[in-house]
């Protein structure tokens, strides 16, 4: 019975083995790629730097170099191009890992970042800031405080509610978002045209991150890489939410305690990259798809692989908003091109999600 037995397992033990080498290769192959894909992105634009002088200019930085490049050619590397990038690539970065993490929390293939309602609600903030003539910084501000508001009122509605918590959240969700979404079509109402002020609410409600600035960096990398590590930390805590409640508390995790940590984190991160670029869909939702059908549905693999994927892809559609027009494109527009036909095709399959 032993040997029998033996030799059962082992070969088991080497599919688990194979297959985590398998998953870890081709997170090491996203790493690269990201990296590929970030020097090439300094590197292009209408303006090109070749790879040398932006190399050099970023080692400038530390260390003094003799300057071969222009003073043009630093301000647009380090004021435009370079923000754009690191902006890219942390909101990427972010919203992929928060719809994989809501994903597994609310065990639902078909739940985003926006599910609670975090960006319908920094729209309608963002709204009411152009409304009364505010501007950069201000206009941010409002949208991640009235985000921030809408998940609370969304967390204290469904605690008041009866019936499965988890749905009557999601639930939740979806009606104060279409309340703050409301708020936002009545304000493009209002708006007066002839003041840019309907035309600004709609290029922010597009997503763009045209005019990306090194200070919105600042402000917003100390709370991405709060929330990201957070959920970086739990992701094997994940794996145990997908399994119900009941199996959590006999495996001696507190479900409830790290659901909420898990839901907070990701809606700050959530919150925070509305703010700073506008309403940006399919990522959260597309990306972790496609990181499950390579990494498997093991959180200890999808959330570094989500991550890397989520900010190689965001950063190569801003490529292409910026490089493939002379009118760039709203970076919104894009996304949604190509995540909504890539989702058509992940529900038409028949391996199920």
């Amino acid at each position: 019975m032993t040997t029998v037995a033996s030799s059962i397992e082992t070969p088991v033990c080497e599919r688990k083995s194979s297959y985590s080498r398998r998953a870890d290769l081709i997170i090491a192959a996203l790493a690269v790629a990201m990296v590929l894909l970030t020097a090439a992105s300094l590197m292009l634009g209408r303006y090109p730097i070749s790879p040398l002088e932006a190399v050099a200019m970023l080692v400038d930085c530390i260390v003094p170099l003799d300057q071969t490049w222009t003073s043009q050619q630093a301000t647009l590397f380090f004021n435009v191009r370079l923000p754009r990038i690191l902006l890219a690539l942390m909101v990427g970065c972010c919203l992929a890992v928060a719809g994989a993490a809501y994903q597994g929390t609310f065990q639902n293939p078909l739940v985003s970042p926006d599910i609670l309602g975090a960006s319908q609600g920094a729209a309608f903030g963002a709204a009411l800031a152009i409304l009364a003539g505010f501007t950069g910084a201000l206009v941010s501000v409002s949208a991640f405080f009235m985000a921030l508001f809408t998940v609370f009122l969304v967390l204290l509605i469904s605690s008041r509610a009866k019936g499965n918590h988890m749905m009557v959240v999601v639930l939740a969700g979806v009606m104060v978002s279409s309340l703050f979404q409301a708020g936002v079509s009545y304000t493009k109402l209002i708006a007066d045209p002839n003041n840019d002020e309907l035309a600004d609410i709609t290029y922010w409600l597009m997503g763009s991150l045209t005019g990306a600035k090194m200070d919105q960096v600042a402000v917003v990398f100390p709370i991405l890489l709060l929330g990201c590590t957070a959920l970086f930390a739990l992701r094997w805590r994940i794996n145990i939410l997908t399994m119900g409640d009941d199996e959590a508390s006999t495996m001696g995790v507190n479900a409830r305690a790290i659901r909420i940590v898990v839901i907070l984190a990701a809606t700050f991160i959530t919150a925070a990259c509305v703010s700073v670029t506008g309403m940006i869909g399919w990522v959260g939702l597309v990306i972790p798809h496609l990181c499950r059908m390579m990494v498997g549905a093991d959180y200890r693999k999808l959330i570094p692989a989500s991550m890397l994927m989520g900010a190689g892809f965001l950063l190569l559609v801003d490529d292409i908003a910026r490089l493939a027009t002379t009118a760039e494109i709203p970076i919104g527009i894009l996304t949604a091109f190509v995540g909504a036909p890539f989702f058509l095709y992940l529900i038409t399959r028949k391996k199920k999600l």
